[in-house]
């Protein structure tokens, strides 16, 4: 890999290291970006004001975050792209993946 900004190669090599050099002011967390930083805090302030700016289209439903719009979204395409490698089953979260995939391990 090669990278034209220095700062973005100490980025990555963090990601090799567990360095984790941004902590959150609200909470015990380390971050290793502090885009993933200012994301916590974010969450924390929509936390204390209520605010959940991202409305689902399809219904009255609304959220902190826009990934978690995004997945809520997927309840009403019928998206479903986490496939269970033992059987032909798919799921559109990957929890819901997860929980099933032990009914396999028995």
């Amino acid at each position: 890999m090669s990278f034209s900004l220095n700062g973005n190669l100490i980025k990555h090599q963090q990601i090799h290291t567990g360095e984790k050099p941004y902590q959150c002011n609200q909470c015990d967390k380390d971050f290793s970006r502090k885009d993933y930083l200012n994301t916590d805090l974010i969450r924390h302030h929509r936390t204390h004001t209520g605010d959940k700016p991202y409305q689902c289209n399809q219904c009255d439903m609304s959220f902190k975050l826009n990934g978690t719009l995004i997945k809520h979204q997927q309840i009403h395409t019928g998206e479903k792209p986490y496939q269970c490698n033992q059987c032909d089953r798919y799921f559109s979260r990957k929890d819901s993946l997860v929980v099933h995939q032990r009914t396999h391990s028995g």
